[in-house]
């Protein structure tokens, strides 16, 4: 399934039965600030399973999700005072951060060290989805074997069509990865340069 939002002004009836089908288990391809990704209700772990497989990913390599703003993430993950400082200096933004997991993330999703990465993007389908969803979305690169990677819902409908369920068309996205921060402890690490200014966690 097909279907075009505006990624400005993202039409609550389009989201409303995007989100029906994610509680029932749907998987979906859909843009963020750091390009397509493929995603689905962080609670269904049916769907979880899916993306596992789509991605051919180990299971003991967690997923990161998306929390809609900065007190969504405190439901999620321990936030210290230095980590909140600088979370909300820096989001919405491209940048994923790991932080020890609450005992609402499922199992799967969290690491042997009880730490989660999570995303706040600067994206208002991204936002809508999950506020009317009620909950985070899982967020995974799309795999592919292209060079350059697919921009657009339409080459991506092409490649995985027959394997998720919806894919979301709000124009060309183009990949560029997120920048990855530790905030396990009070002094931030740089895991990845990405997309997004690292100075601040120097």
């Amino acid at each position: 399934m097909l279907i075009s939002i505006n990624p400005e002004n993202p039409q609550q009836r389009l989201i409303d039965k995007i989100v029906q089908q994610l509680r029932l288990g749907a998987t979906m391809c859909y843009p963020t600030d750091t390009g397509y990704g493929i995603g689905c209700d962080m609670f269904n772990q049916k769907a979880i399973k899916k993306i596992y497989q789509i991605k051919k990913r180990p299971k003991h390599k967690p997923l990161t999700f998306m929390c809609s703003g900065l007190k969504n993430i405190s439901e999620y993950a321990h936030v210290s005072n230095t980590a909140y400082r600088l979370l909300k200096k820096n989001l919405p933004g491209p940048y994923t951060f790991v932080l020890p997991g609450t005992k609402l993330v499922p199992k799967i999703m969290s690491s042997k060290q009880k730490t989660v990465g999570i995303r706040v993007p600067d994206s208002a389908i991204c936002k809508l989805l999950m506020e009317t969803l009620g909950n985070p979305i899982i967020n995974t690169s799309i795999p592919y074997d292209s060079d350059p990677p697919p921009t657009d819902a339409y080459d991506i409908d092409l490649l995985f069509g027959n394997i998720v369920d919806i894919i979301i068309d709000a124009g060309p996205s183009f990949t560029d990865p997120s920048s990855v921060i530790d905030l396990t402890s009070d002094i931030p690490e740089v895991l990845r340069k990405g997309k997004g200014d690292v100075t601040p966690f120097y």
